[in-house]
């Protein structure tokens, strides 16, 4: 396996898996720089909280076991 998805992580999923955890987000405030997500790894991902405050967080995509 060389590390790539059969899909893609999308903002809707970050914000989703965010609002499990118990942080209120929307997708409109996930900020991905480099797009969707398309390989496992580490990613720096933008979390807009207000027009003038932002949370950078990373988020790790995971292959199934």
């Amino acid at each position: 396996m060389d590390g790539r998805l059969f899909g893609s992580v999308t903002n809707t999923d970050i914000a989703d898996a965010l609002n499990a955890m118990g942080f209120e987000v929307a997708k409109a405030d996930i900020r991905m720089p480099t797009g969707h997500l398309k390989q496992i790894g580490d990613y720096p991902i933008v979390v807009a909280l207000h027009h003038d405050a932002v949370a950078n967080i990373t988020v790790t995509v995971l292959g199934e076991s």
